[in-house]
């Protein structure tokens, strides 16, 4: 008999949640998973992850590149174009923890390294544009071998699990950092695999993402005329590729940047002072393929803090607290509470409006 509507729930699909210590202390993984496990039923166990940031102290001054191989082959042909690269600090195997509901998993290997220098000057550019240049060659041009996490002091954890199982397999309660995302994934246009899985990154940035993106192919081409290669069968990367390209590349500020992934309608902009609306123009028709349209909600860690995003008009659910040195965000208010009973200021911010939330001294 077909079940009438209320007597079954749908789940909204995909869960993200966050975590930023402003005074840049230190935490461990367990809250962060605590609070993305209790919204078990937006995911189905295609997709998890995490992001830390401040976990690699002791190799805060390398590049740590956590890597998937599916053999041994294309392991020992990659370390063969890492050796050429750059110099090796330390590597060896990521630490896991055996799990029953995670299987077929592949090789997965961390690198803390810097680029070699000769290389770097013969090329003109610095250390961020080299490692991004290798990140990409490699998971463009090295089948079976993928880079899903090359920043400094940062990490991403991911595989095919629900979040909780994901965390649990990667020890997280091991490690301990400044910033924690989390996302559980329901795929719904992509396949479930390791390497689709969120969060995706690019040297520094990291993003979850709960939402689709319309604009994927128009963005797609945008930033492949830079250089970026986007081949994980996911819209989400895309939005770390924006970000990086606005930011480092194009040398915008965070909050330029923004508005123009979550450019304000047209109508919105002509009720601005002529200033204002002038350079609300500029951005939206000079960067017209970087707007990102669809119903979505973000948030995105960097360097400097931690960053939430609606679509503009608020098609998927976000809302955020704080409690003394900490804001979190999350797809619930109950995910919150969870790992924090009595929040503060609790709010649901606007679609298309950016909350940045930045540490308060550089770590």
């Amino acid at each position: 008999m077909l079940k009438k509507e209320g007597e079954i729930r749908i789940p909204s699909g995909c869960a993200i949640s966050g975590i930023i210590d402003k005074k840049g202390n230190r935490f461990n993984g367990s809250d962060i998973i605590k609070s993305i496990a209790l919204m078990h039923d937006r995911s189905n166990g295609l997709g998890g992850g995490f992001a830390g940031y401040g976990i690699y102290p002791q190799y805060k001054d390398f590049f740590a590149l956590h890597i998937f191989y599916d053999n041994e082959t294309i392991k020992h042909k990659t370390e063969d174009f890492l050796n050429a690269h750059f110099e090796i600090e330390s590597a060896g195997n990521i630490p896991t923890r055996k799990v029953s509901s995670i299987a077929n998993k592949p090789l997965i290997w961390r690198y803390f390294v810097q680029p070699r220098i000769y290389k770097v000057k013969d090329l003109c550019m610095d250390e961020k544009e080299f490692t991004a240049r290798c990140v990409i060659r490699i998971n463009r041009e090295f089948e079976g071998a993928y880079v899903f996490s090359s920043g400094k002091n940062m990490g991403a954890f991911k595989g095919v699990g629900y979040p909780e199982d994901i965390g649990d397999f990667f020890m997280l309660e091991n490690y301990e950092g400044y910033i924690w995302t989390a996302h559980g994934r329901f795929p719904t246009n992509t396949p479930g695999w390791w390497g689709g899985a969120h969060p995706f990154t690019m040297l520094d940035w990291s993003i979850v993402h709960n939402g689709e993106i319309s604009s994927y192919d128009a963005n797609r081409r945008f930033v492949e005329m830079y250089g970026y290669n986007c081949a994980l069968q996911t819209d989400t990367e895309v939005i770390t590729y924006l970000l990086d390209l606005l930011v480092r590349k194009h040398n915008l500020p965070v909050d330029k940047a923004l508005q123009i992934l979550v450019a304000p309608f047209w109508n919105e902009i002509e009720k601005e002072n002529p200033e204002k609306a002038k350079e609300l123009k500029a951005l939206r028709t000079v960067y017209a393929s970087a707007l990102i349209n669809g119903p979505f909600s973000i948030l995105v860690g960097y360097e400097d803090g931690l960053i939430a995003l609606n679509d503009r008009i608020k098609l998927r659910s976000m809302v955020m607290a704080e409690k003394g040195d900490k804001t979190f965000f999350a797809s619930e208010e109950s995910a919150i509470r969870v790992i924090c009973p009595e929040p503060e200021n609790i709010y649901h911010p606007k679609g298309g409006e950016p909350i940045v939330v930045k540490l308060e001294a550089k770590i």
